[in-house]
């Protein structure tokens, strides 16, 4: 197996933080144009796309030919189908009440605020997270079995995100469901299944990295993502968000946190 072309590596990270660079400023104009700055939100999974392409397109020559094309199509599948969906759901609508209260705090300019406290950081953090996929570009040793279970690990999360997404907008789209909890389907099993399902997805890119050094140096950077998902910014404020909704409270104590597990039975076995 040949070294890590750690000088190929480094010289493609300045292109790498252009690209998102250059993203983000396109995002900010559109934000701007529309007033709503919660369209970074539906740029999130792009970021990691224009990543994986400028890695791949630089790390020819370089990294092993079938992982670099393979990471390149599973970020490509779940970056788009993430961005697709969420454009879909937020079209037309208006700005995230997330973003109005952070904004509503703004000491002068928000949109000066917003590009310190929402795009500076997100593009700081898909830098860090994308390390995993940067990395495996450039790797150099041939697809194992650790790699294999990577993407089986990946098929897994990216079935929990897309059914769990597509479930929760079936059930918002029936009038008669308003106001109610959705615990049925994969939602029985866990109350976030497509954080979960994220989670699996970044696990499994990481497997794929990981199975040739230095990949496995990556590991902090899906364990950022899936901190965030667990532990931070996804489950937390969505759980704060639905706490006063009748029924979530006994929600709670049926059903598991993150990890999908069968529901559990409730004190008087009801």
């Amino acid at each position: 197996m040949q070294p890590f072309p750690l000088d190929a590596f480094l010289a493609s990270l300045p292109w790498v933080i252009a690209g998102l660079a250059v993203l983000l400023a396109l995002t900010f104009a559109v934000a701007v144009r529309q007033n709503r700055h919660s369209v970074i939100d539906t740029v999130w999974g792009l970021g990691f796309v224009v990543v994986a392409a400028i890695s791949w397109v630089l790390s020819a020559g370089h990294g092993d030919a079938g992982r670099r094309l393979l990471l390149l199509a599973l970020v490509a599948v779940w970056g788009i189908r993430l961005a697709v969906h969420i454009g879909v759901r937020a079209r037309g609508g208006h700005e995230d009440p997330r973003y109005v209260d952070m904004l509503s705090a703004a000491p002068g300019s928000r949109n000066v605020y917003a590009l310190r406290r929402v795009y500076l950081p997100q593009g700081m953090v898909m830098f860090f997270v994308s390390l995993t996929i940067q990395v495996g570009m450039f790797a150099t040793g041939s697809l194992g079995w650790l790699a294999f279970l990577g993407v089986l690990l990946w098929v897994l999360g990216f079935v929990f995100e897309t059914v769990g997404d597509w479930q929760l907008t079936q059930f918002k789209a029936d009038p008669a469901k308003r106001g109610t909890v959705l615990n049925t389907g994969l939602w029985r099993y866990t109350r976030h299944p497509n954080y979960f399902g994220d989670a699996a997805v970044w696990a499994g890119l990481f497997l794929v990295t990981a199975d040739s050094w230095p990949g496995v140096l990556t590991i902090l950077s899906p364990a950022l993502m899936i901190w965030a998902l667990a532990g931070r910014t996804g489950k937390p404020l969505t759980e704060k968000a639905m706490s006063a909704r009748p029924g979530y409270k006994e929600y709670i104590e049926s059903t598991s946190g993150f990890l999908p597990l069968p529901p559990r039975r409730r004190a008087g076995g009801h």
